[in-house]
């Protein structure tokens, strides 16, 4: 892909980055307040009894899926035909999964031992018919790089649900307003996707064109089974084995530090998977993508999560209030996990945009198992703490296996992705150090004086490091993404189609000529020759 194609392409991308960043940005400032608004209102039981339900009905959303969303988006065309057969696929697994959970509400409360689960399931079942219908909607939308839409979804349908969460919690309602949050802002939701997309369903028919979507969809499908039973099995073992209250800790431990991965890399990735698939064929401005999208998770997530942890007990406490001191230490032992999702994120791009989701499964059914043997494990060992520890250091390690295996036979090299997280990587420990330092010397003040010291103590390494050229060439990398932004923009006002490739260069430039440093400063070499 070349020529002025390609560039408005490189510019509806940066965009779209900036625009869904705005819309996940939101969708941040809206959820922290609501947790520090019901962490107040409602007990631990109360979000731990929620959080039980979801790992289950969790499994159930991601059937009524079955990969057809990512197989959506990496489908080269589409015809009107296959949307509609899709759409009447997806409408049926909800109506179908949504009948499953419901009839099978009373084994979730057995397995618990919590009767209070199975009115509280029925109620939370029809959000997978709600689901299904976005499904397709959604897809569509985000397959045509309509960021700015998606955007202004997600923030209303979050604060719609939270608004209503917050009342019906005000009114007494307890465990049921977390169900009230959830069901309106999915609701909602369906009425705005429906609303963007026009939908056509036609006569109910499933045709067999939707077959070859359906096998990548399988896939992909096997993929985010496995990876959901990874990452929410620990909420099974937890409630099973400590009760509600034990989860309820953790569960709002993990999505507080699930926040700024979500804010980053949701951002990335939904802009990501549909410009990626258009560059399959260009190999060398596709690795270029990597290169930058690496660069920028590493600054922008790795010092913060290395900061939080630093700072967790006056966050916590500011963030949640009182009763909630065990999850500010499982949100420190989280952060290792942050840290290596954030870059482990990038490997579901590459697998699906690289066409190489069947690959992906195998190599899921390699580690997932052994991430939920590390949960078993882990809280044998030390309990909930030592689940949280032992789950961030194997998926830090496995992110090696993970990387290789992902590119090995590729154009993608493993300097595209060691080189642009070493400097990041490096500053992490420096961070954390220099926050940890200082909010232990300062014990003894105001929770908000602590937590401010200690945050701009953890800052101070970021700027000591622009002293050194390489630091300052990755600041520039990055600034010249911004400035991809608004400069083709000027340069089609302009009808200059060479100012319209100016930015882009200068953006590429930059990061190349940031990325090539890390080998000479570091000893990093890329002995493995692509395989194009």
């Amino acid at each position: 892909m070349s020529g002025q194609g390609g560039d408005r392409l490189a510019h509806t991308s940066s965009r779209g980055v900036f625009v869904t960043m705005g819309g996940f940005g939101g969708k941040t400032l809206i959820q922290v307040a609501s947790t520090v608004v019901l962490a107040r209102m409602l007990t631990p039981a109360d979000f731990g009894l929620v959080a039980m339900i979801t790992a289950i009905v969790g499994v159930a959303d991601l059937v009524r899926d079955f990969g057809l969303t990512g197989a959506i988006i990496q489908a080269k065309q589409l015809s009107e035909r296959m949307w509609m057969s899709v759409m009447w696929l997806s409408v049926a697994l909800g109506i179908g999964l949504t009948a499953i959970i419901a009839v099978s509400a009373p084994l979730i409360a057995m397995l618990y031992g919590e009767e209070r689960l199975i009115p509280l399931t029925l109620a939370i079942a029809p959000i997978l018919l709600i689901n299904g219908l976005s499904m397709p909607m959604q897809a569509r939308v985000q397959r045509d790089l309509k960021f700015g839409t998606l955007a202004n979804i997600d923030v209303v349908s979050m604060l719609c649900g939270v608004v209503l969460g917050i009342g019906a919690a005000a009114m007494g309602w307890g465990v049921w307003s977390l169900v009230v949050m959830s069901g309106a802002g999915q609701l909602y939701r369906l009425i705005a996707l429906w609303v963007a997309s026009r939908p056509r369903f036609g006569r109910p028919y499933i045709s067999r064109e939707v077959v070859p979507l359906v096998s990548t969809g399988g896939s992909i499908f096997g993929v985010q089974l496995l990876n959901y039973a990874a990452k929410n099995a620990d909420n099974v073992i937890i409630g099973q084995q400590m009760g509600p209250a034990a989860l309820g800790q953790y569960s709002r431990a993990y999505a507080l530090y699930l926040l700024p991965m979500q804010q980053l890399n949701g951002t990335l990735g939904r802009v990501a998977l549909p410009v990626l698939s258009k560059l399959q064929d260009d190999g060398d401005r596709y690795r270029r993508y990597i290169r930058g999208a690496l660069m920028i998770i590493g600054y922008l997530t790795i010092p913060v999560y290395a900061v939080a942890a630093a700072v967790s007990s006056p966050l916590i406490a500011i963030l949640l209030g009182p009763g909630w001191e065990q999850a500010a230490t499982l949100f420190s032992l989280l952060a290792i996990a942050g840290i290596a999702q954030s870059i482990g994120s990038v490997l579901g791009w590459l697998y699906i945009t690289l066409g190489r989701a069947h690959r992906q499964l195998v190599y899921y059914l390699v580690t997932r198992p052994m991430v939920i043997g590390g949960y078993f494990l882990g809280i044998w060992w030390a309990g909930v703490e030592g689940l949280a520890l032992v789950y961030g250091l194997l998926t830090l390690v496995l992110l090696v296996p993970g990387f290789y295996y992902a590119t090995v036979g590729t154009f993608v090299r493993v300097g595209d992705i060691i080189r642009p997280i070493v400097r990041p990587v490096i500053l992490a420990p420096l961070c954390f150090g220099a926050a940890f330092g200082v909010e232990r010397l300062t014990d003894g003040l105001p929770t908000i004086v602590q937590l401010l010291l200690g945050a701009a103590a953890g800052v101070v390494p970021l700027f000591v490091c622009l002293a050194i050229p390489a630091y300052r060439r990755d600041l520039a990398a990055i600034v010249g993404f911004v400035k991809q932004v608004r400069k083709p923009a000027a340069a089609k006002a302009s009808n200059d189609p060479k100012a319209e490739t100016k930015a882009e260069t200068e953006f590429e430039a930059a990061v190349d000529t940031s990325v090539e440093t890390v080998g000479e400063t570091t000893g990093i070499t890329d002995s493995r020759k692509a395989d194009s």
